[in-house]
């Protein structure tokens, strides 16, 4: 089995051409080799020149920065819940003041109400009258 040769002898071509041909030739050999979903990653990957290790370090940085701002987002979420409960509990510590002051309010219009009831008893005992 003899291999076919993809050395182009161009008498009279210039270094830039014999490059274009064997881009040309590369070119065409992906396209038979890699199917079209890889080929736009082969392109993308000779035009940017990363290796390979560019991309996986890119990957980690990508988890380590998603990581990150995942901490962080759980920190102010904890913060934000934190917050809320001292809002509830203060608010459940001034309506108990307020229930505890209505009701000796309370009390104290009772008393108010039996010492006029009192006062209106002894007055119409005495005798006084319109």
């Amino acid at each position: 089995m003899e291999r076919p040769s993809l050395e182009i002898n161009l008498p009279d071509a210039h270094e830039e051409g014999k490059l274009y041909v064997v881009d040309s030739l590369n070119n065409l050999n992906k396209l038979n080799v890699c199917p079209d979903g890889s080929q736009h990653a082969l392109d993308e990957e000779e035009n940017t020149g990363d290796t390979g290790e560019n991309t996986a370090g890119s990957n980690i940085s990508n988890q380590c920065l998603f990581f990150v701002t995942f901490i962080l987002t759980l920190i102010v979420s904890l913060a934000l819940v934190s917050f809320v409960i001292f809002l509830i509990i203060q608010t459940r510590n001034k309506m108990d003041q307020i229930s505890s002051r209505l009701i000796s309010e309370k009390k104290n219009i009772e008393e108010l109400k039996k010492m006029n009831n009192m006062i209106l008893k002894h007055l119409n005992q005495s005798g006084i009258k319109r």
